[in-house]
């Protein structure tokens, strides 16, 4: 292991993964434990908390997971409570719940549009909301948004709620940013782009005729050739989390392989 979060609690919610394989959650809270975070995994399945917890106790680190849902309130609160009683702190809180709802405009029901906007902007507030004040005991933290390029690049899927929630919780960020730069709590959020991680194929892979003809697209669609994958996003987050980043706070950055340069 390294040492970039030694001696560091990292809180991940949504760090389970969709599916088989590797989702963002789940490779940001696996990475955080290799470099020596003491982990808390939290997804909304306990299965899928419970076995990204594992992979991190099975390479040596220290992790437990709870089951919660970042909509309920009551649930995170009593969470972070949980977290703090064990470990005495919380360094790194890392936000990563978020779904897509695709279709047409007409076809956009109101409690449709609030789900999205629940688990997208609400769950991430509930959850910094319950952090910060350990993190103003303790002198400092860092927040980890995870956002979207849909935030601020119009693509061809029709999931209006997803870019609208993204766009709001990347102004989110750069608020409470301002809001703690003073009490040393960073936020920052990272900005996937095209990526390929199980939940695309859960949420997107519908709007193609097939699976290859999904990937193919979107490999076509970015700069670089080819679609990120799940390692890329952590590796940003790992950054932002660690002390390299102390004199960064506020920041959206695409991890996009130059997607967003087209319409910049």
């Amino acid at each position: 292991m390294a040492d970039r979060m030694r001696d560091k609690v990292a809180l991940v919610l949504g760090a389970g993964s969709s599916g088989p394989g590797w989702g963002n959650g789940k490779a940001a809270a696996v990475l955080y434990a290799r470099e020596g975070a003491t982990l808390v995994a939290v997804d909304v399945r306990l299965d899928a908390a419970r076995e990204t917890a594992g992979i991190v106790a099975a390479e040596g680190g220290t992790a437990i997971a709870f089951a919660g849902d970042v909509t309920d309130e009551d649930q995170i609160q009593h969470i972070v409570a949980d977290t703090l009683a064990r470990f005495g702190r919380i360094d790194v809180l890392h936000n990563n719940v978020g779904i897509t709802d695709i279709g047409e405009l007409e076809d956009i029901t109101k409690e449709r549009w609030q789900r999205v906007m629940d688990i997208n902007l609400t769950g991430a507030m509930l959850a910094t909301k319950a952090v910060v004040p350990a993190m103003l005991r303790q002198g400092g933290g860092a927040v980890v948004n995870i956002s979207s390029t849909a935030a601020v690049h119009i693509n061809d899927y029709r999931y209006f709620s997803y870019s609208a929630s993204k766009a709001g919780l990347n102004h989110l960020t750069r608020a409470l940013a301002v809001r703690y730069a003073k009490d040393n709590i960073r936020v920052n959020a990272i900005m996937p782009g095209l990526m390929n991680t199980p939940l695309i194929h859960r949420q997107i892979a519908g709007a193609y005729a097939d699976t290859a003809q999904m990937m193919a697209a979107r490999d076509a669609k970015s700069p670089m050739g080819r679609m990120g994958d799940a390692w890329d996003v952590a590796r940003a987050a790992l950054f932002l989390a660690s002390d390299e980043a102390a004199y960064i706070t506020g920041v959206c950055l695409a991890v996009d392989g130059g997607l967003t340069c087209l319409n910049g």
